[in-house]
């Protein structure tokens, strides 16, 4: 088994050695870890790949080559009601209620606690039971657009809850750009200023003042141009955001090549209390979206890029997030947000023609004021000039 697990590795273009695998099994033999798939995953990881630069391409490979071998849940652990808890007061669209009749919010935490009470092992389809596919409205895999997804990737992107917790890969900003339609379109929001140490030949003081000097050559310096512009960047990721990958690495990039003053954090699906610079570390090293707004000022423009897409609770609801209780709604952290920095803007990888059919954006762009841009060459043209006036 686990010499399949060792190919899978190198195929997976894993830097991993047979020397580290024999590491591996002396650590199985000597039972340092319990007879769990997470225990394994960790250990796998410490022995095997010594390059953080290379954790992503493993948890690709190790979740391809198990897939399906992890129980979905711990029925003997106890799910805290009070932290799924929340009101639900939007109905369904209409194509949901066409594709299914889902439960009332109530009856889904008393149906959930009754199946955990009851089922005592794994399940694969149907509409009952816990387990992967189907349209039961707990598990993974399956169809419901009131669901609790149950451990698992997901499959719908409609769960109300997500209980599983989600590592996500930052951002690549040494990405190469494709094109340079992108800091062109970047390059609308500049006004520059020279600042620094005298770096660059300042020509015309040059010949004015070796002419003074009777011929004599005298250079004079000046410091370099900088766009003088400080962005705040805040960017989505996760979810649904991994369709948009290469096209946010491509901003992220031209954006740190642009602008000198340019600070970023991540958030997923929408801001809450708190923030994050690097998403392997987001549980331990988090920020308090307090503190960005008490460090910088309004001069900084603000730019938030996602696309908006999530269930309409996560916006509005106290408890609306799919990962944690936020005690407030992030609706109001929006308006938080763009009350501190008058010039904002948001940029939304998804095509414009797919807006109207989704409520969380059409919720999203009238907290923004309608200030919502497309990621084309058009909409970033667009979203440069609204931060420039």
């Amino acid at each position: 088994m686990l010499i399949d697990f060792f190919y899978t590795l190198r195929a997976a273009r894993l830097p991993v050695s047979v020397r580290e695998y024999l590491t591996l099994l002396e650590a199985l033999r000597a039972g340092v870890i319990g007879p769990s798939v997470d225990e394994f995953y960790h250990l796998a990881r410490i022995t095997l790949v010594k390059d953080e630069a290379h954790f992503d391409k493993f948890d690709q490979a190790f979740a391809a080559y198990f897939q399906g071998v992890e129980l979905l849940t711990d029925f003997g652990q106890e799910i805290p009601l009070d932290w799924l808890k929340k009101v639900l007061e939007k109905e369904l669209s209409p194509e949901e209620k066409a594709a299914i009749e889902a439960l009332g919010w109530d009856e889904l935490m008393k149906t959930l606690a009754k199946r955990l009470e009851e089922q005592k092992e794994r399940h694969e389809g149907g509409n009952k039971w816990i387990g992967t596919g189907g349209t039961s409205p707990f598990g993974h895999g399956g169809y419901n657009p009131r669901g609790i997804r149950i451990g698992g990737p997901g499959r719908q992107r409609s769960a109300v809850k997500v209980w599983d917790k989600r590592e996500f890969a930052d951002y690549d900003d040494s990405r190469e750009i494709g094109t340079r339609n992108i800091k062109v379109a970047l390059r609308r929001l500049r006004r520059f200023a020279r600042e620094g140490s005298d770096l660059e030949l300042a020509l015309d003081d040059t010949i004015r003042a070796t002419a003074a000097n009777a011929g004599m050559l005298d250079i004079q310096m000046v410091p370099e141009r900088h766009n003088k512009v400080k962005v705040l960047l805040l960017m989505d990721v996760g979810g649904t955001m991994d369709d948009h990958v290469a096209q946010v690495e491509e901003l992220f990039s031209a954006a740190k090549s642009e602008f000198k003053h340019l600070e970023f954090y991540y958030f997923h699906n929408c801001v809450y209390d708190f923030l994050w610079k690097e998403n392997r570390r987001r549980y331990n090293e988090k920020t308090p979206t307090w503190d960005v707004l008490r460090k910088y000022n309004k001069d900084w423009r603000l730019i938030f890029v996602g696309d908006a897409t999530m269930s309409p609770y996560e916006i509005l609801q106290r408890g609306g997030s799919v990962e944690y209780n936020n005690d407030e709604a992030g609706a109001e952290w929006l308006q938080r947000l763009t009350h501190a920095f008058p010039k904002f803007v948001w940029i939304n990888p998804e095509p414009t023609a797919v807006w109207e059919y989704r409520q969380s954006v059409a919720i999203v762009q009238r907290l923004m004021q309608q200030r919502m841009f497309p990621l084309t060459l058009a909409g970033l043209e667009g979203a440069m000039r609204m931060l420039s006036k």
